[in-house]
């Protein structure tokens, strides 16, 4: 007796996708609009608003290069970005855990992607620290990315006691 094929496909977690690219949008713009460079807010004694421009990648790394590494993100995002619009029309409709992490993702990838092409860096503004210690400052799109990794991870450890 044959089955029918498994759905596949988790277009449906776009909607998170968008929604998370909004927020980060939006928050960028309030930044943008309301703080001047360096500009810092503090909320807690350990969490400031600040205005800052990256224009390297995670932790400010290649930041003061010429300008190639606006380019050089920007494609790295753009397909980074396909890549993942393709897993997820593969997945299947039963792998929730995994679309959630992926759509994360997706989302903090065109949040910084949109901002480089628009200025040719990246705005952050959550800036946490303790004492004298500064992490470095990034974005709700680098917080999609941090927490769709964190359950990239989670879903690969629970597949693997899954099969053993």
């Amino acid at each position: 007796m044959s089955t029918a094929p498994e759905a596949r496909g988790q277009w449906r977690w776009l909607l998170a996708t968008v929604a998370t690219l909004i927020v980060d949008q939006w928050t960028k713009r309030l930044i943008e609009s309301h703080f001047k460079l360096y500009e810092t807010w503090t909320l807690l004694p350990v969490f400031d608003l600040v205005r800052a421009h990256n224009r390297g990648m995670a932790f400010s790394v290649l930041d003061s290069q010429s300008g190639w590494q606006r380019w050089m993100f920007s494609g790295l995002a753009t397909v980074v970005s396909v890549a993942l619009l393709v897993w997820l029309a593969r997945l299947s409709r039963r792998a929730h855990l995994l679309a959630a992490a992926l759509s994360l993702i997706l989302a903090g990838a065109l949040g910084n992607l949109v901002d480089r092409l628009r200025l040719g860096y990246v705005i952050d503004f959550i800036q946490v620290h303790w004492q004298q210690h500064y992490f470095p400052a990034f974005n709700v799109a680098d917080s999609a990315i941090t927490v769709g990794a964190a359950l990239l991870l989670l879903d690969s450890w629970l597949a693997g006691r899954k099969r053993a």
